[in-house]
């Protein structure tokens, strides 16, 4: 048992299940992670692990859709499921009286689905590939994944293609369901007023029939492509601009010292990008850096959305902070408001039983090192200004940086870009 009394064991059919108690708190939140995601996909397949996240809530030969969402409403819980692209996962939370009803009917959910009224989830996802397609605040971050990641699965959405969901038999939907949703590719992940022992004997008895295929499937290794610059017209009434290149993998031990970079440079209210463009500029209302992890590399990202008279201003402004990071050590008193940041935003989330299993729970299905409180600070503690100025000179420089923009005027993007990164501010040549 870890100091945080957290628990890991598995069951003989090698479905993972781990569990930390919650002093004080009435509720469990449970969540079961299968190792499956856009990633796992072939293109000819892309969507399919989001589409099957949906018809799971179609019901089952035991329970329809209407009785799903009749149960969980009279637990008073909520239940609910999200795809990555490294993996998908269902989850609920409910009074810990509530927990064996919750956790057959989710069971149930994940191991005997209907795929009952397909062609009408169908339409439902392709409704929704339509709604993606007119957000561009949320579309231009999967361009820039294109750009870093061409041709692959890393830089395709999570959503999918409407080709691919408009025409994705049913045969290939169950039999990439069998595939996937197996034991050992499987993690059972609680977090609250919950009994370690009780859990794992109930994951046997509600779980028992998965199949056993392997632990984990192959996945296409990570090519960044050279620098690049994509551009998509659309008659938008902002401009929405994303910069970004390959980043840490999930497990590399720098990864502490990125997130206080990441907080420095745009991730609190007192960043620099949310100081500089936001606060002492109003050349934007939405601005911020970001980061992720995989199992073989990452990703690192600015976003900005801005008026076209802002454009080249607010893409100026954040080349020179950019600049500015690998240019200058971060000062003392910056330095210290980052880690005590990350410090609180990390202690207020473990308050939350839905935040310790989903960070449970996403550890033991990756397989990425799942540290204690007390560690974490400590290695929170250790980054140094050094540390951080070498990650920004590593991933964050803006010349080494590829550029996703949505916006009516291409020619303005350019202009803009070319404060950023003036070598991809020129068209290419035919």
């Amino acid at each position: 048992m870890s100091e945080d009394g957290r628990r890991l064991s598995a069951t003989s059919g090698g479905l993972r299940v781990i569990s930390e108690p919650l002093a004080a708190v009435r509720s469990v939140a449970l969540g079961v992670w299968i190792g499956v995601g856009s990633r796992f996909e072939r293109e000819d397949q892309s969507g399919v692990s989001h589409f099957i996240e949906h018809l799971l809530f179609k019901g089952t030969p035991t329970y329809s859709a209407e009785r799903i969402a009749q149960v969980f409403d009279g637990l008073g819980g909520e239940v609910n499921a999200a795809t990555g692209r490294d993996y998908t996962v269902v989850y609920t939370r409910v009074l810990d009286d509530h927990l064996e009803r919750a956790f057959e009917v989710v069971a149930d959910m994940l191991q005997r689905p209907g795929f009952f009224e397909l062609d009408q989830e169908r339409e439902v996802v392709l409704e929704e590939i339509l709604m993606y397609e007119d957000d561009p605040q949320d579309q231009v971050h999967d361009l820039l994944s294109q750009a870093v990641f061409p041709g692959q699965p890393l830089g395709r959405p999570v959503i999918g293609t409407s080709d691919v969901i408009g025409s994705v038999p049913e045969d290939g939907v169950r039999s990439y369901h069998r595939d996937h949703y197996t034991a050992p590719n499987m993690v059972v992940a609680a977090a609250g007023n919950v009994d370690h022992d009780r859990l794992v004997a109930l994951t046997g008895s509600v779980l028992g029939d998965l199949g056993t295929g392997p632990e984990a499937h192959e996945f296409e290794p990570a090519r960044p492509g050279r620098v690049t610059l994509a551009v998509k017209a659309k008659p938008t009434e902002q401009y929405h601009l994303c910069l970004g290149g390959p980043g840490l993998t999930r497990s590399d031990p720098r990864r502490h010292a990125m997130s206080v970079l990441d907080t420095v440079l745009g991730g609190s209210m007192s960043s620099r990008l949310f100081q500089e463009v936001r606060e002492r500029r109003g050349l934007a209302y939405s601005v911020g850096s970001y980061t992720v992890g995989y199992a073989d590399t990452g990703q690192v990202g600015v976003y900005v959305g801005t008026r076209e008279d802002n454009l080249e201003t607010a893409a100026r402004v954040i080349g020179h902070e950019l600049r500015r990071l690998a240019d200058e050590p971060v000062p003392d008193e910056e330095l210290r408001r980052a880690k005590d940041h990350l410090k609180g935003r990390l202690v207020l989330g473990l308050e939350s039983p839905s935040t310790r299993m989903n960070r449970i729970g996403k550890a033991v299905l990756t397989g990425t090192e799942l540290l204690s409180l007390d560690e974490i600070v400590e290695r929170v503690e250790a980054v140094t200004a050094d540390d951080v100025q070498a990650l920004a000179r590593e991933f964050w420089h803006p010349d080494d940086l590829s550029v996703a923009a949505i916006g009516p005027n291409e020619d303005r993007v350019r202009a803009a870009v070319a404060g950023l990164a003036p070598g991809l501010a020129e068209p290419e040549a035919a």
